[in-house]
């Protein structure tokens, strides 16, 4: 068994230090609403309080569920999307979680499936779930569509423009993002000792450099994303948060971004990913079954 409740807090956690994190290039956070006018920070706090309860949901489903793990995504499925209909429910129809929602609710359900069989719950345990769980998935949501067909969402431009699977790709990969570059960074950022806040940013300049973000190309395009990864990059060569030079840039970043309509929110919900993941592995208490 495990403790639903306290896993769910912990992704709760995770949803209110990533949008606290300051300054984040074109998001929002607790200096300024980044490139967005129908969000702020407070609408990112009332959204991730909704989704306590549904957090925990996913947590009990997955535990309840008597199938194997390559099946549990059916069951996950229309949890997610009474998520989403109470996160638009709080915050009047804005988008601040979706993404999240998609990401938490295959790694709680694989918290409360590894729960009820009485396995411990590491980082890589839970990744290499999030693949098995979403084996698949993008060939079924995907495989279908015709090279000319309209799409209906920012997913499928992004596919359909440039072959891009967005974050069902990044979930059926077992999020190698996360596990590659920024999980092995947030680790190292804190052992050192470096405030929460910096390496939150620094995680986040780590997942721009290397994120295929969706979010940005479905207001621009590829030239505008490239060019985003570079500069983040760039910054986490000047050492990001842990000098004067590299936080003068992430500043000059965020006015650039805001002026420009980027946000890049596809690595904002990575970010909170990582910290869940890092905290799961820190604590006994979740270890524990």
């Amino acid at each position: 068994m495990c403790d639903a409740d306290r896993i769910a807090s912990c992704a709760v956690e995770s949803l209110l230090v990533e949008v606290a994190a300051t300054p984040k290039p074109g998001l929002v956070d607790r200096a300024n609403n980044g490139a967005h006018a129908d969000m702020d920070f407070f609408t990112f706090q009332a959204s991730a309080a909704a989704l306590a309860p549904h957090f925990t949901a996913f947590v009990r489903a997955g535990e309840a569920y008597g199938g194997a793990l390559e099946t549990l995504l059916s069951v996950l499925r229309p949890l997610g999307r009474a998520a989403e209909s109470a996160m638009y429910a709080r915050t009047g129809g804005v988008n601040t979680h979706k993404g999240a929602i998609f990401n938490f609710g295959i790694l709680l359900g694989a918290a409360g499936w590894f729960g009820a069989h009485g396995e411990p719950l590491t980082a890589d345990r839970l990744l290499d779930a999030a693949r098995t769980i979403c084996t698949g998935l993008c060939r079924a949501d995907y495989g279908t569509l015709a090279k000319n067909a309209v799409p209906e969402t920012k997913g499928q431009a992004a596919y359909l423009t440039y072959g891009l699977t967005g974050v069902r790709g990044e979930a059926e990969a077992g999020f190698p993002l996360v596990k590659e570059h920024a999980l092995p960074l947030y680790r190292t950022r804190r052992a050192e000792g470096m405030p929460l806040n910096d390496v939150l940013v620094d995680v986040l300049l780590v997942l721009m450099a290397h994120n295929m973000d969706t979010n940005i190309l479905g207001r621009h395009d590829l030239a505008m994303l490239q060019r985003v990864q570079a500069e983040a990059a760039r910054i986490v060569g000047l050492g990001g948060m842990g000098t004067e030079a590299g936080r003068t840039a992430v500043e000059a970043f965020d006015a650039q971004l805001i002026a420009a309509w980027v946000s890049p929110g596809g690595s904002a919900d990575l970010v909170a990913l990582t910290h869940f993941l890092y905290e799961i592995e820190q604590s006994e208490l979740l270890k524990e079954t």
